[in-house]
């Protein structure tokens, strides 16, 4: 008989990976991979912060997480630096601000170590409903926003011209990813939470002909990257968090080779 707690943590990974899979897609159509991992790192800085004045760390770091996309997406409009460049500044910034804030916190308050790679056998009923309550949200409101994000994603200026909204419809898009970071923070950790949005997405493109075959299949690796790592965990007694970014990045190399030895 499987205890309840592996159940717990299989559900959670699963709703989570649902919700990363089709977001990552968008990342890696519009190459934003760093962009996701500048944002995952100011996670660290929400975190010390909720902890510091009393707050939900989950609250705070939607908060800065949505503030840091936002500030994000204005300065690269100017175009004074190389995207790449800002980015990491932003990334690293965020990282050791974090680090140092939580230096400061007092000590025994917090686990470093759950926050940086995730904790998922430790989910509770109570946290469980929230993550799925909050992925179900993301999703429904990603499948709202889908045609336009796509039709900007394949061409900005000509969905401008075609009416829709493309600021709005980016800044949407920015505030699931915070909230996506939010909710898989207890599971990978802010170091690895970007990974099992882009490894699952990258491996259904190898084979996906369509852009909703790439998210579905983005989502579907993920909880199998999700049930192969927490197997792994169990069984031998690894971090779960990494060992589910490691199983998703096997079945990338598998998926990769598919196309390459069929040509």
């Amino acid at each position: 008989m499987v205890d309840d707690f592996i159940w717990r943590a299989l559900v959670c990974g699963a709703a989570i990976a649902l919700v990363a899979g089709p977001l990552g897609s968008f990342l890696v159509w519009r190459r934003m991979a760093y962009f996701g991992d500048a944002l995952s790192h100011t996670a660290l800085l929400g975190i010390a912060l909720g902890l510091a004045v009393g707050v939900a760390p989950s609250a705070l770091v939607i908060a800065v997480c949505a503030a840091a996309a936002i500030a994000l997406s204005l300065m690269e409009r100017r175009r004074w630096l190389a995207p790449d460049t800002l980015l990491g500044i932003v990334a690293h910034g965020a990282l050791s601000f974090g680090m140092i804030a939580m230096s400061l916190l007092p000590a025994g308050s917090l686990d470093l170590y759950a926050y940086l790679f995730g904790d998922i056998l430790s989910v509770g009923d109570d946290r469980l409903a929230l993550i799925a309550a909050g992925a179900a949200g993301a999703l429904a409101f990603l499948a709202l926003i889908w045609r336009p994000l796509l039709a900007i994603t394949v061409h900005e200026e000509l969905a401008a011209v075609e009416g829709v909204k493309v600021a709005w419809v980016r800044t949407a898009y920015l505030l699931l990813i915070a909230l996506s970071i939010a909710l898989a923070m207890q599971v990978v950790g802010v170091l690895l939470v970007t990974s099992l949005m882009i490894v699952p997405a990258a491996a259904a493109r190898a084979w996906a002909r369509s852009p909703e075959a790439m998210a579905a299949g983005a989502a579907g690796l993920g909880v199998a990257s999700v049930a192969l790592g927490l197997t792994a965990s169990l069984m031998t007694d690894i971090p779960a968090g990494p060992a589910m970014v490691a199983a998703a990045c096997v079945l990338f190399v598998a998926a990769a080779a598919r196309p390459m030895t069929t040509r």
